[in-house]
């Protein structure tokens, strides 16, 4: 299996995972304390003994269990096939056409609303037609079950063959134009919680501030100088194996991440959370059903050559899978979830100053809450969330602030999105950890028009059948780790001094001097 890379233009001959350690067998803890006689300090260089005291456990890619589909051809002249067929509700969307398209508006969408509308009635026209001339064929068949003269029954099979190849005509062209539906509906935004605020990112409100800005008496650095100082990092190691923007992690900064990763999982499952590894290579229809475009010119996402697969950008996208074409009952919710992942991005369009070092790379690692709960109790475990990500900066002693984030900056899948950002003195700029709301109802009180379909209904209470007009919310938060922002964060406070205070949380849990 070939990896498509649409940045540098090169391919990948075959992908291979590298061995992670493991250390304990524990049901409740993915990652455990070292044991006293294995204690490691952060702040020292050490070898590796001869013999391995832990366990490796090696993952490699496995053929997939279900034959996988072609990749589907994007063609200039071709309407593209959708992977998978969405049940939007264009009714809802044309009888409040003008709430939608307000919405649009607000979210700076390039959705062509009156297009979509366009496309629909002639849908329905057609679809009408086609019904015709299956009634009209249905009736010419019933009349030559009986007795005829063979002049009229020739008639009648002309007549036949006539229909049925006006109908083959019909019900290609219905196809066609129920593609095409389907692509331009997928790019109308969620509707919006009512208490967003309206505007671009300058319009969002602030809802909590905690700490300050620190001074130092020492002059700033950010991570990279930190990084080389104390060979953290190596990026030109990196480029010459993978391309741009990958990275080896080294010494403390490999410490670093597994203490981070384990810190804040043991955190987040203290709250009740299942802890979860997910798969990093998923379906492309998966993926445009959590609401991201696998193809494109911009696209943020790695596909796989001669097959229907992509890397994850987020651990969402799998997560979001785990329930899909599911009916959960309503006493099994609220479904709660943290997740591990190594994610992949293309990055396209990135450039400027914040793209340098460890911003905008291809691969990271991050851990992320997910929560599938009752569409009239999401309101409630979205603040849940937004407490448990403030709960975590504020451990690690880091200067942030809440953002209610304003229509402008939502994007497409998001119902009301929190941005947590932490202060970055390299930098001095603020940087983003966001806590995402996204509602999958088709009801018209919820969001018929979700970009987000993966879909999961509940039972009605006393009731055998699904309630397809209250389906699940999920709500979605990138947790402490995105590793690679947490290392940023300890690196940009550029001195031992800062490094070592950042670090006390997470020597504690593991014991480290």
């Amino acid at each position: 299996m070939a990896l498509q890379c649409r940045l540098s233009g090169t391919t990948i001959q075959s992908l291979k995972m590298a061995t992670i350690p493991i250390l304990s067998s524990s049901s409740r803890f993915i990652f455990r304390p070292l044991p006293q006689s294995l204690k490691l300090s952060i702040f020292s260089r050490h070898s590796p003994p001869r013999t391995p005291p832990i366990t490796l456990l090696i993952r490699a890619l496995s053929a997939p269990a279900v034959a996988a589909a072609p990749a589907t051809e994007i063609s200039d002249n071709k309407v593209v096939k959708p992977q998978w067929r969405a049940a939007i509700d264009f009714k809802w969307i044309r009888d409040n056409k003008e709430a939608v398209a307000i919405n649009i508006k607000n979210r700076n969408s390039n959705a062509n609303l009156e297009f979509v509308l366009e496309l629909y009635d002639k849908m329905l026209n057609l679809q009408k037609e086609v019904e015709r001339l299956r009634g009209e064929r249905n009736t010419v068949a019933n009349k030559m079950k009986g007795k005829l003269e063979p002049s009229e029954r020739q008639k009648l099979i002309e007549e036949g063959k006539n229909l049925k190849e006006g109908l083959m005509t019909l019900e290609e062209d219905l196809i066609k134009l129920r593609d095409e539906l389907q692509l331009e509906a997928q790019c109308i935004p969620n509707m919006t919680h009512p208490d967003v605020p309206i505007g671009g990112e300058c319009s969002s409100k602030l809802r909590n501030m905690v700490g300050s800005r620190r001074e130092f008496d020492f002059p700033i650095k950010d991570h990279l100088q930190i990084g080389k100082e104390l060979d953290l990092f190596d990026f030109d190691a990196a480029a010459e194996v993978s391309g741009s923007k990958f990275y080896y992690l080294k010494n403390e900064a490999v410490m670093l991440e597994m203490a981070l990763v384990n810190w804040t999982l043991t955190e987040v499952m203290k709250r009740g959370f299942t802890p979860l590894t997910t798969p990093e290579i998923v379906r492309s229809s998966v993926v445009e059903k959590c609401g991201f475009q696998p193809r494109g010119e911009n696209t943020q996402v790695y596909s796989i050559e001669d097959s229907d697969q992509c890397l994850i950008g987020t651990a969402e996208i799998p997560v979001g899978g785990i329930h899909m074409d599911s009916i959960l009952s309503k006493s099994s919710l609220p479904l709660k979830y943290v997740a591990f992942s190594h994610c992949f991005r293309t990055e396209a369009g990135a450039a400027g100053t914040a793209t340098r070092g460890l911003y905008r790379v291809h691969q990271f690692s991050k851990v992320e809450m997910f929560i599938l709960c009752r569409p009239e109790d999401s309101d409630m475990f979205h603040e849940e969330l937004i407490k448990i990500e403030e709960d975590l900066f504020s451990s690690l002693g880091l200067h942030y602030k809440t953002l209610d984030m304003a229509t402008g900056d939502l994007g497409a899948p998001a119902y009301r999105k929190f941005d947590v950002e932490a202060w970055m003195p390299g930098l001095e700029r603020y940087d983003i950890k966001c806590v995402k709301l996204h509602r999958l109802s088709k009801s018209p009180t919820g969001n018929p028009v979700s970009p987000i379909r993966i879909n999961i209904n509940k039972f009605q209470k006393g009731s055998s059948q699904p309630c397809y007009n209250q389906i699940c919310s999920y709500i979605k938060c990138n947790s402490m780790c995105s590793s690679k922002d947490a290392r940023v964060f300890a690196g940009e406070f550029s001195a031992r001094r800062w490094f070592c205070y950042y670090s006390k949380s997470i020597k504690a849990i593991h014991g480290w001097d």
